[in-house]
This record gives structure tokens, C-alpha cells and sequence, in this order.
């Protein structure tokens, strides 16, 4: 509990210092048209690193995975700061920082605190019924309250489900494919960038519409799947049954702590409020604006995690093997993501004068005849979802939202295919690897810690490659050809 009261005072002292930093004017960003591929070896260095060291020098790794983070982060920053500058270099650092990894990991720690209290009581055997029918409310639950929490909610009752199983990795594969990614397709609470296209004046049910026979085939498709292969295996097995503790209590199905469920609520509320109320710059950081409403979001989350400690037995959480292992992990190999994933995500946005302008031609059909060029809708839905399966799945989709004109209005009418596109490949295509998107690495911990040989990053994204790709070409072939 100490480390605990030091993690959430030191999220708010962090979020609270810019209050008390004097502004800097015109700070200049590192200039993405200028830079060459070069520049992104430090991000390909820190995905090597995720995928090479747990298995090349395990000890070393399991010890020391922060400090890799950290490395790989100044490999980018040192440079930076002898090539551009300290300014250039402080106000990139910060940037990332205060405006972006610093709302998504108080976001992750209120959602993981939060689900991390609410134990599904009972007892739940891991029959290929029961697993394939938490798969499913796990993805209905993701698109209404975000992957992230639909995934923390229900991932320990899915383990706790198939302890006495022998084959649980596919379980827990599957799951991150539906609920942590694939579920979170059809509102903007579901997943970040549909929430960005929601700022940008996507309406809120637009997705629901756009998406909804896109996401059923994927959804119905790998339900299939995973009750077949769950099924052969489960045979395989011996159709097991988990022992029976004579002097255990009996325990009706249901949920303890409950009051966690209007914590998520809150959350979601907190989330959804702060998108539509504008409350304007109150300070700025080394010229970095602080807007209110994200300060006061943050605040409030952290808020929320601190009431869901507060109103949670402790013996709940013991019983649901509640720990901050995942939480921590997740904080600094993406702190250390976040820094080095500056320049590639400059390049991106440099759009035809960087050093991905050939990505970016892709998507247009050149000009005929003097007619404005067309979209090639099957290459936004594959760049959009091949870049988002490694860089952060939300700046990924704003570059391709403003790559097709920026005007929500007319995205969602003329170029609705386009628009549907986009969201599809940012959103579905996290699932491609650990990376892709927050709840997999969060997933991926919570069952090592429970046992589940999870496979590496490289082993991970043969299982994506081998039942995901095959998925999204038929679905190229149905929606966007």
C-alpha cells in the first residue's frame, strides 16, 4: 500500500507540476520532413527489445525491462538534443510526455484499479461453451466500456475459468484479439481513435452503423474459430474437470464489488465529458498548452482510482490475485515506446514531404482527365492498420483522417468507405501484435502472472498472421475493393 500512495502522488504531482513551470514561446517540433529512416532505429531497437530479450536473457530482462525503456527513449532524445537542440529536444520530450503518455497511462491505471475490484463469484469450469460465451460478453462489453476495461474485467474470470485446463494460451490469444481490440469497433468510447474521430465531428453512432457488419463478420468468424479450436483441444485433454475442495465455501455466481461497476461509469463519463466540454488553455509548460478540461479528467480519474481503494475490501482483491505487476510493466516499457516513437510518428505526419511519402501516395489513385484523385480504400484500411499494429493506433488514424480531407461531414457521406476504412484498419489491426494496443500488454502480464505461457512478440504475431491477416483479406474483398 506505501508504493501504492507513492505511484498515485507522484501520477498527481506530475500532472499538477506545469501549474508551478514558467511558459516558453515558440518552441519549435523536430522537423518531420527532414528526417530519415535513421531516426526511427531507436523505436525499432525498443520493439527487438520487447520481442529478443524475455527470451534471449530472461533474468536480465525480467529485472532491468525499465531501464532498457528509458535507453532506447534517450537513444532518440541525446541525438536529437546534438542535432536540433535542447529546446527542440525538452519540448518533444514534454510534449510526448504531459500530453500524451501521461493521460494514457492515468487512464489505464483508473481502468486496471478499478476492474481489478470487481470479482465475478462462483465457480465458471472452462467448457468450450463457457469460454467462447465470456469471449463474446467481453466484446460486446469493449465497445461500450472501452477494450481496456471490458478486457481488465473479464480476463481474471477467463484464467480463474481454465486454471485446471492444460491448453489455456489460445484462450487468452482469442481474447485479445475480441475484447481487447476487435470489441472496441462500434462507438467512441470503445477504442482512442474512434474517440479522436468523435472530436474531429464523427458522430457517436456513426461507427455503430459504418462498422457493425464489419466487426460481426470478424467477430462471428473468430468466435468459430476459437470454439473449434477450444473444442479439439479441450477433447484433447480428456474433457478435464477442475478438483472439487469439499471444505471450500460455496459461492452462488455473481459479483463482489459491485460499487466498482458506477466507477466505471465515472470513468467513462470523465472520458466522454472531456471530449465534448472545452475549458481552454489554463497554463503552459515550456510552451505546451495544459487545457482544463484533460487536466481536470486526469485529476478525476485519479480521483476514481483512489475511491474504488477506498470502497473495495482488500479480501477482494486478494481472492481476484489482484497485483500492480501488469500496471507497472505496462508504464515503463511504454514510457519508453512513447519517446522513441517521436520521430516515426513526425515522419508520418510530414505526410508527402517525409520520408514515408510513398506510404502515403498509396492511398490516391493519381489524377485522370483533370478529376481529383480518387481513395484507394483497401490501402487506408491496410496502412492505417499495418502502421497502427506498431505505432500508437490514435495519431496513426489522425494522420489518415486528415491524409483523406479532414472534413468529418464529408467523410461520413461521400467517403464513407474511406472513413470506414481508416477506422477499421486502426482499430482491428491492433491486435496484430502486443504493441498494437494498451489492454494486450496488460493481458499478456496478467497471465503470466497466472501461469499461462504466453508466447513471445515474434510468437504472438504468428498467431495474428495465421487467423487475423486471412480475416482481413476477405474483409478487403467484401467492404473496401
Amino acid at each position: 500500500m506505501p508504493k501504492l500512495r507513492s505511484l498515485m502522488l507522484s501520477l498527481l504531482f506530475t500532472l499538477l507540476l506545469p501549474a508551478v513551470a514558467f511558459a516558453a514561446e515558440g518552441m519549435p517540433h523536430i522537423p518531420g520532413a527532414e528526417l530519415s529512416a535513421v531516426w526511427v532505429i531507436p523505436f525499432a531497437c525498443m520493439l527487438l527489445s520487447i520481442a529478443i530479450m524475455p527470451l534471449a536473457i530472461p533474468h536480465f530482462w525480467e529485472h532491468h525491462f525499465g531501464k532498457v525503456a528509458v535507453f532506447w527513449g534517450l537513444a532518440f532524445l541525446v541525438p536529437c538534443f546534438l542535432v536540433y537542440g535542447a529546446n527542440v529536444a525538452i519540448y518533444e520530450a514534454l510534449h510526448s510526455i504531459l500530453l500524451e503518455y501521461i493521460p494514457f497511462i492515468v487512464l489505464l491505471f483508473a481502468l486496471f484499479t478499478v476492474a481489478g475490484g470487481v470479482r465475478l463469484k462462483g465457480t465458471l469450469v472452462g467448457t468450450p461453451c463457457v469460454n467462447t460465451g465470456l469471449l463474446a460478453v467481453g466484446t460486446i462489453l469493449a465497445s461500450w466500456m472501452g477494450t481496456t476495461g471490458a478486457a481488465m474485467l473479464l480476463i481474471r474470470p477467463l484464467l480463474r475459468a481454465n486454471a485446471h485446463r492444460r491448453y489455456r494460451v489460445h484462450s487468452v490469444v482469442f481474447f485479445i484479439f475480441l475484447v481487447a481490440n476487435i470489441g472496441g469497433s462500434l462507438t467512441p468510447l470503445g477504442d482512442p481513435p474512434l474517440f479522436l474521430g468523435f472530436l474531429k465531428g464523427v458522430s457517436f453512432f456513426w461507427t455503430t452503423k459504418a462498422l457493425f457488419f464489419k466487426t460481426l463478420l470478424m467477430v462471428v468468424a473468430l468466435l468459430a474459430i476459437f470454439f473449434v479450436v477450444d473444442s479439439i483441444l479441450y477433447k484433447k485433454e480428456g474433457s478435464p474437470v477442475p478438483p472439487v475442495d469439499p471444505n471450500a465455501p460455496k459461492e452462488k455466481l455473481g459479483f463482489e464489488g459491485c460499487i466498482n461497476f458506477l466507477f466505471l461509469a465515472m470513468i467513462v463519463a470523465a472520458v466522454l465529458i472531456s471530449g465534448m466540454v472545452q475549458l481552454g488553455e489554463w497554463f503552459s509548460v515550456y510552451g505546451i498548452a495544459i487545457e482544463g478540461q484533460n487536466l481536470l479528467r486526469d485529476i478525476a480519474l485519479l480521483c476514481i482510482a483512489g475511491l474504488s481503494l477506498a470502497f473495495t475490501s482488500k479480501k477482494c482483491r486478494e481472492l481476484n490475485e489482484f497485483s500492480w505487476g501488469p500496471i507497472a510493466e505496462v508504464a515503463k516499457l511504454f514510457f519508453g515506446i512513447f519517446l522513441s516513437m517521436i520521430p516515426a510518428i513526425a515522419i508520418l505526419r510530414a505526410g508527402t514531404d517525409g520520408a514515408l511519402a510513398g506510404v502515403i501516395n498509396m492511398v490516391f489513385e493519381p489524377a485522370v482527365d483533370g478529376q481529383a484523385p480518387q481513395p484507394v480504400n483497401a490501402m487506408f484500411f491496410w496502412l492505417a492498420g499495418a502502421l497502427s499494429s506498431f505505432l500508437d493506433n490514435a495519431p496513426t488514424y489522425l494522420v489518415f483522417f486528415n491524409t483523406a480531407g479532414g472534413d468529418a461531414q464529408v467523410l461520413m457521406n461521400e467517403m464513407a468507405t474511406t472513413l470506414a476504412a481508416i477506422s477499421a484498419g486502426a482499430v482491428f489491426m491492433g491486435a496484430n501484435t502486443y504493441i498494437g494496443n494498451a489492454p494486450n500488454f496488460m493481458v499478456r502480464s496478467i497471465a503470466e502472472e497466472r501461469g499461462v505461457p504466453m508466447p513471445s512478440f515474434f510468437g504472438y504475431m504468428m498467431w495474428s498472421v495465421g487467423i487475423l491477416i486471412p480475416l482481413f483479406v476477405v474483409l478487403t474483398f467484401l467492404f473496401f475493393m
